[in-house]
């Protein structure tokens, strides 16, 4: 059973109680390791790779993970689709703790990480301008809907560097930008996921306010995690739920994201890059 279903657990969100007929796949990338061994097994009668976005023991914070190594080790496997799950900071009163966000929108303010697997001597340029899968992220909300949670479609995720939780100052600056939720690591998966041609989603789980809050102007990892275990077991009915109605043979606009947007003239691509990138690229440059 070929597996296109990627899923990525964030903070929490470490395994799946339903996954069966397990093995694990242990990939080194062009880019290096990814975060730790794929767990390849059975959900909903569909064949899924698990990925534990912050490794065993949550023991990789936002700026170390190897986001290139995570998401071409999806596309090592065939992964076509991917449903990442993350926790994130509420910027406005409507999204309260224990929401989820199927947010369509990002902003990027993190710092000096690399975000795209081109270059050294091949220049390709994906459209960026709506980085999320609709047809995914519409499906989730729906799943997430009949699973009793209280669900907000669309929404603008500041994706910030860390590992520090924002200033005041930040906090109310993205507010006033008319930002949503805060979280640390899901802009680079989406770059990285449009560059390899996977659609991909995230179900962004609010764990608390932040600090703008008058209520929670001292966020803490305890709160955080308090209101992430009481969700995790609707983040896993919701993620199950999608993997099972998910036609897999569906096309996203993300599938061909790379059929315009490679620059270089293919005689000038060294071959190392064309071994390194023949997952990626292969089906335009041989």
């Amino acid at each position: 059973m070929s597996v296109r279903i990627g899923i990525i657990g964030g903070s929490g969100l470490y395994d799946m109680a339903e996954l069966t007929d397990r093995e694990q796949q242990v990939l080194t990338t062009p880019f290096g390791d990814p975060s730790g061994p794929y767990i390849l097994a059975n959900l909903r009668g569909k064949r899924v790779a698990f990925l534990a976005r912050h490794g065993a023991g949550h023991r990789l914070s936002p700026s170390d993970l190897n986001y290139r190594a995570n998401i071409f080790g999806m596309k090592m496997l065939g992964v076509e689709w991917i449903v990442s799950a993350s926790a994130v900071g509420s910027l406005q009163e409507q999204y309260r703790p224990m929401d989820l966000v199927f947010p369509d929108q990002f902003i990027d303010r993190t710092r000096g990480r690399i975000s795209t697997f081109f270059g050294h001597g091949l220049v390709a340029h994906v459209g960026f301008a709506h980085p999320l899968s609709h047809t995914l992220s519409a499906l989730a909300a729906e799943c997430a809907e009949a699973a009793g949670a209280r669900v907000h479609r669309g929404g603008t995720y500041v994706c910030m560097e860390g590992p520090q939780f924002s200033t005041l100052a930040e906090s109310k600056l993205y507010r006033s930008w008319g930002a949503d939720i805060i979280g640390m690591t899901n802009l680079q998966e989406a770059k990285l996921a449009r560059e390899a041609e996977i659609a991909y989603s995230t179900m962004a789980l609010v764990t608390d306010y932040d600090c703008w809050h008058p209520d929670h102007d001292t966020v803490t990892v305890a709160m955080i995690i308090n209101n992430l275990t009481e969700n995790a077991k609707m983040a896993q009915q919701v993620i199950a739920s999608v993997v099972e109605r998910l036609d897999v043979d569906a096309r996203d606009p993300a599938h061909s994201a790379l059929a315009t947007a490679i620059l270089t003239q293919p005689a000038a691509i060294p071959d190392k890059i064309k071994r390194d990138l023949a997952p990626l690229i292969g089906k335009y440059i041989k």
